[in-house]
């Protein structure tokens, strides 16, 4: 058997003689003897120094933080957190912060510190997760003042207004000019545009007095290609009022245009003494209707073109309905006439080259009752006081 056989002899390193199944016995030398450089003691044998964490910090007694802690195997219930009472020293004793909060006491650096309610503490919400707050509206602005019933009614206008009214600026202008300091009262400057008078007497721009208003006239002037609708050019260019010089009558005074004409674009333009007329057919709300002939070039056809009367979107600007038609066609060519009542910023031009085509002339016809007809270019009439009155009556719900 094998467990007949002798065992295999060996020999320690002292020398000693053990069998293959025996062990040496080990030295019973001392642990301090044992030990080697960069050994670390025992856990047993190390000093209480040794339990110090790094940074020599003092070693943290937190007993009475857990003894709050649920026992093991216990859970709290689902959406329920203990309620945070006034906080104890190691020794029992209780601390209050400043301003009546609990001061909590740290372990770590032995202080005290003032803490305010935590959210769970100042309200309570039965288990249920607390709501977000919906988002504060954007403020918005307070609606008009009503006027007082008993109030008396304001007399006079704004100067602003008045000076428009005068043909001497467009309101806008006239406010500019007052801002700039240059429209005075007799000898005092006239600081704000609300400035409220009954009349123009003693009025002055530029130390020249100010005439009163006169009655509203209107003109119409055939505007020639190549004039830019403007009162002068930083950049030297012919503007309408070079050729006005010859072509209004005498006596006309200053006059204003009512809208504008592109540099290339010739046809009706209606010129006016009274600001105020002026911008109350320039506005999109009054919807008075502008007729213009397009001679155009490239491929269009009548359906295209009557599409139009439900406006049209363009590169984010949305234009209102327009009427277009085609009037006659050579080959490629073809005039197109359109009728719209808003008059935005190059308007025609823009929407017929959305739509392919070149423009290679365009024609204002009429604006409102007032037709271009055979006006030779350059030259102006004032339409008569009786079609102007007439034609006021059909603006703003027949108030003239």
């Amino acid at each position: 058997m094998r467990d007949d056989r002798p065992a295999r002899g060996g020999r320690s390193d002292r020398g000693e003689i053990f069998g293959r199944n025996e062990r040496p016995v080990r030295d019973q030398r001392s642990r301090d003897d044992q030990r080697t450089r960069g050994e670390r003691p025992a856990r047993s044998e190390r000093r209480n120094d040794d339990l110090r964490p790094r940074g020599d910090r003092p070693f943290r007694d937190d007993s009475f933080l857990r003894s709050e802690r649920p026992a093991h195997g216990e859970r709290a219930a689902y959406g329920e957190r203990p309620a945070r009472t006034t906080a104890a020293t190691p020794d029992g004793a209780a601390r209050r912060g400043s301003g009546g909060r609990s001061a909590e006491f740290s372990p770590r650096d032995g202080t005290y510190s003032s803490r305010g309610p935590r959210f769970s503490e100042s309200r309570s919400f039965d288990g249920e997760r607390p709501r977000r707050k919906p988002p504060r509206a954007a403020p918005q602005a307070a609606a008009p003042t009503p006027k007082t019933p008993g109030m008396p009614e304001r007399e006079g206008e704004r100067i602003a207004k008045l000076l428009a009214r005068a043909g001497v600026a467009s309101r806008r202008e006239a406010e500019r000019l007052i801002i700039e300091g240059r429209v005075k009262l007799g000898d005092d400057l006239i600081e704000t545009p609300s400035t409220v008078l009954t009349s123009l007497r003693g009025v002055t721009v530029d130390g020249n007095p100010v005439r009163e208003a006169e009655e509203t006239r209107l003109f119409a002037f055939h505007k020639p290609a190549g004039l830019l609708t403007a009162e002068r050019d930083p950049g030297g260019r012919p503007t309408i009022y070079t050729a006005l010089r010859n072509a209004l009558p005498e006596g006309a005074g200053r006059v204003m245009p009512i809208g504008r004409l592109d540099l290339n674009t010739e046809g009706l333009l209606l010129l006016t003494n009274d600001g105020a007329f002026k911008r109350e057919l320039e506005l999109p709300a009054t919807g008075v209707p502008r007729t213009y002939r397009a001679r155009t070039f490239g491929d269009i056809s009548q359906a295209q073109l009557e599409d139009l009367i439900e406006g049209i979107e363009i590169e984010g600007v949305v234009y209102g309905k327009i009427d277009a038609n085609m009037e006659r066609r050579t080959g490629r060519n073809q005039w197109i006439e359109m009728t719209l009542t808003e008059g935005k910023n190059r308007e025609v031009r823009r929407v017929l080259e959305h739509l392919g085509l070149q423009v290679s002339r365009l024609i204002r016809t009429s604006y409102g009752p007032f037709r271009l007809l055979d006006l030779p270019k350059g030259t102006a009439f004032e339409v008569a006081p009786r079609d102007l009155e007439n034609f006021r009556r059909t603006l703003s719900g027949g108030k003239s």
